[in-house]
């Protein structure tokens, strides 16, 4: 599948966010990014949080958001695992101070992808979320191509 030709995803409640989550933690391996777009509210932490859970294989695993830290380093069974929040990045400037040209060789995770600029890897997998009603979502995959689930 094409870069440009996006997958559209309709996730009824929070349980399907998480379950797309963990199939796509089994399809990452080191040298992927995720970016998580998407409104606040939209579910991107709880994809991030699910993903880790299922990529270090423990469902308890604390997942504390990084909104203040900017970045946590998670050790799984897929290798190392960066997740950025990048809510609070000045620019692409500051991604030097958070070891990002390093996590670039191990998974990324990144929350508020349009706070990196040029700096946005270009055979990212983009995931995209947009509110539905109650606890459902619509969620866009754009990347990757020939390994994202429809």
């Amino acid at each position: 599948m094409p870069p440009d030709n996006p997958v559209t995803l309709d996730l009824p409640d929070q349980a399907a966010t998480e379950a797309l989550a963990a199939r796509l933690a089994g399809l990452a391996h080191p040298g992927d990014c995720l970016l998580l777009e998407g409104p606040l509210g939209a579910g991107k932490s709880t994809f991030a949080r699910a993903f880790l859970r299922a990529a270090a294989g423990d469902p308890a695993l604390e997942v504390p958001s990084p909104t203040f830290t900017l970045v946590q380093v998670y050790d799984t069974r897929l290798g190392e695992v960066f997740h950025y929040d990048l809510w609070r990045l000045d620019g692409p400037g500051a991604l030097a101070e958070l070891d990002w040209d390093d996590a670039l060789n191990a998974i990324v995770l990144v929350e508020w992808p349009d706070r990196l600029g040029d700096r946005r890897p270009a055979d990212a997998l983009t995931v995209t979320f947009a509110l539905g009603h109650g606890e459902a979502r619509r969620v866009t995959l754009t990347g990757w191509p020939g390994r994202v689930p429809a």
